[in-house]
């Protein structure tokens, strides 16, 4: 019936009663006319359709209404994204209880260039718990909540306050809307007092709903799980625990996903071995720790915590590839020749036991200094072999169009007390570069075999840059005099690799790696395989890290199902290709919050050390300019604002069309890439914001 009406209100155009569409469906009986209006109300709540004052329905593209995502600010107005329009002012009058991230309905006041509108109704409440501090106004207590783009104003109950005192940060839900900005709300957890070492932290990670804290129901089902493995688990596995197998790491590492071995074998080819923890035997499909790692997705990792996707006994624990123990192991044994191809695999259940944690630190030490640090001295030899593949296998990805951005990325150092004591550089070094590039041949090779098996699987997509956005970059680094001769028809990973590397020798190449970064598509999970731009694959996947992310625990439980119990059958395949899309888009979306959850704890403790450094002086590099300022960057990726009206030696214009800011008077021009000195004016951790002013003394 839902078809049907959708066909008779396209073809009218116009706005009909029930009656009038009951009359062209050619409905005579009032239990058919029942059904129809049970429909379009079903129909309305979908909002396929909209109900007039005048009691008619019209289709709800033909209406004067648009459903959008709501974007607040902080003065109480917003702006509704649609799809495909452009944004609808809402004025702070018009908003009708509405918060940000809120899907509405708004109703245009006004089109043309400058559309406003008002929201008529809430459709769904993205927002419906929030991080804030409780205090107290004659008697009454009050959340005043973080995020300043939502701005109500939330009376909490003394009964339902759990204790919380004025000062703690607290995790509320908002229970009822009373009138225009106003709501009742519920404290649901206390998170701390403000000013307790972590708060500040955790605050920030409780807003995008990541946790600290498991269920008991999940802690219990990890309590009965064994800390060693047994003889029975070990039975009909390859054993491989004599095998030189060891892991790389960061020093400060306690989830290991992956160990290594690698071999040369008779015919010059190399063998290399990704064993990888069999996370799946562990965690059972639809128990609780199975549904808990399926609601966070991931793993988040914040300044000085990890806050796992799995209870510590299972990521630090049994799961963990810790050395000199056994451990159950998922191994991938590749063949690879000289070109850099995998000519032959294997892939296995097995158990290993490593024989050496190491650290990047001390591969570093020995691959790039040649200098042996104590208790390597008998892996210097298979250390320089995986170098040299780890070489192989890059110089194969760059051949086919790989593109490394070889964008920086900085590390917070806290004290004791979880404060920002400084503010560093991320090593990517030789180490590090060799287990991405023997990471990134086992995804493959694993998407691989599934894909030509022609059965359902969970792929890691990276779809084709958007072409307007590559053209925009094109035409904003030929205003800044660089010319780049690209067509449509090289919008290929090695076009966009040709791209960067001619802009390699750029005084503002880091400026400009970034922003090409920004010109691709997000990279995500996806039952359909469309190749990952970024890697130049044509079939790619994540199965190496299930401890820490739910997509790869899936693609083991894949593997375990299709290769090793070989269920293949026709019921099999139906409950994956109904449960996949779900598992994939659940997994992006909890990536994407984790990411946006890194970046403003990393933010805000960038801004919480340079409240240290309050009129002291630094050398940084202009990264952004805009009408209202320019951006200064600093070597360990600190990033601050100079205002324009603190550039006090004259009165500066923003020159759009070579992004530049120009004096009027002394003629002097910032531009992006110049490097320039800078006094730190302010900083904020509470705005995760600083600010700079130009050290015009020292020229």
């Amino acid at each position: 019936m839902e078809g049907q009406i959708l066909e008779i209100l396209k073809k009218e155009k116009k706005a009909l009663s029930a009656t009038e569409i009951n009359d062209k469906l050619g409905y005579t009986t009032i239990i058919e006319f029942k059904e129809l209006l049970k429909t379009l109300a079903d129909m309305e709540k979908k909002l396929k359709v909209y109900h007039t004052r005048k009691d008619k329905y019209i289709l709800f593209d033909n209406s004067h209404l648009r459903v959008g995502r709501l974007i607040g600010n902080r003065k109480g107005f917003g702006f509704v994204e649609v799809t495909g329009e452009e944004d609808i002012y809402i004025h702070a009058s018009n908003m009708n209880g509405a918060i940000h991230g809120d899907t509405v309905v708004v109703e245009y006041i006004r089109e043309g260039l400058h559309p406003e509108g008002r929201i008529v109704k809430i459709v769904e409440r993205t927002l419906k718990q929030m991080v804030g501090e409780l205090y107290y106004k004659k008697g009454k207590a009050y959340v005043k909540l973080d995020d300043d783009k939502v701005c109500i104003n939330i009376l909490v109950d003394k009964k339902f306050t759990l204790g919380a005192v004025e000062g703690h940060k607290v995790l509320v839900r908002i229970t009822k809307h009373i009138n225009h900005n106003n709501y009742q709300g519920q404290v649901i957890k206390i998170l701390g007092h403000k000013n307790d070492p972590g708060v500040d932290i955790m605050s920030i990670a409780m807003k995008y709903n990541i946790d600290d804290e498991f269920p008991k129901e999940v802690m219990k089902e990890t309590a009965e799980i064994n800390t060693e493995v047994t003889l029975e688990e070990i039975e009909g596995r390859k054993d491989l625990r004599d095998e030189i197998i060891f892991t790389i790491d960061g020093s400060d590492t306690k989830d290991i996903d992956d160990a290594l071995s690698l071999k040369i074998l008779d015919n010059g080819n190399y063998l290399l071995g990704v064993h990888i923890a069999d996370v799946s035997y562990y965690v059972l499909e639809n128990s609780y720790i199975d549904n808990e790692a399926y609601n966070r997705g991931t793993s988040v990792y914040l300044a000085d915590r990890v806050i796992p996707m799995l209870p510590h006994k299972l990521s630090n624990g049994i799961c963990s590839l810790n050395p000199n123990v056994d451990r159950l192991a998922v191994s991938c044994m590749m063949e690879i020749n000289e070109a850099g191809e995998v000519v032959n695999f294997d892939i296995f259940e097995s158990v290993i036991r490593s024989k050496k944690q190491m650290t990047y630190n001390a591969v570093n030490q020995i691959l790039e200094q040649n200098i042996i640090p104590e208790g390597y001295e008998d892996y210097v030899e298979i250390l320089k072999q995986m170098k040299n593949l780890s070489k192989i296998l890059r110089k194969y990805k760059e051949k086919r169009g790989f593109i490394d951005f070889d964008i920086d990325e900085s590390k917070i150092i806290v004290d004791e007390k979880g404060e920002a004591i400084d503010v560093v550089l991320r090593n990517r070094g030789t180490g590090e570069k060799l287990i991405e590039d023997f990471m990134i041949a086992a995804n493959e090779t694993v998407a691989s075999v599934i894909y030509y098996m022609e059965l359902p699987f969970i792929y890691r997509v990276h779809g084709k840059p958007n072409e307007e956005k590559i053209k925009n970059f094109l035409d904003f680094i030929r205003v800044l005099g660089y010319h780049v001769d690209v067509k449509k028809k090289d919008l290929t990973p090695k076009g966009v690799q040709k791209i960067l590397y001619s802009l390699s020798d750029k005084k503002e190449f880091p400026i400009f790696s970034k922003l090409m970064l920004r010109s691709m598509q997000k990279a995500i999970y996806d039952k359909n395989n469309i190749g990952h731009f970024g890697i130049a694959s044509p079939c790619y996947t994540h199965f190496t890290s299930p401890i820490r992310r739910y997509p790869d625990l899936i693609v083991h439980r894949l593997l375990r199902t299709y290769l090793f119990k070989k269920q293949i059958n026709k019921e099999t395949i139906n409950y994956w290709e109904r449960k996949l899309p779900f598992i994939a888009e659940q997994s992006s979306s909890r990536e994407q919050a984790a990411i946006e959850c890194e970046r403003e704890v990393t933010d805000m403790k960038k801004a919480e050390y340079m409240m240290k450094h309050i009129g002291e002086k630094f050398t940084g590099t202009i990264s952004s300019i805009m009408s209202f300022g320019m951006f200064i960057e600093l070597p360990n990726l600190v990033e601050g604002l100079v205002r324009i009206e603190d550039l006090t030696d004259d009165y500066y214009i923003f020159d759009e069309s070579t992004f530049s800011l120009k004096g009027v008077q002394n003629k002097k021009v910032y531009r992006l890439g110049d490097e320039v000195k800078v006094i730190v004016k302010n900083a904020s951790k509470e705005a995760k914001t600083v600010d700079f002013i130009i050290d015009n003394d020292n020229k």
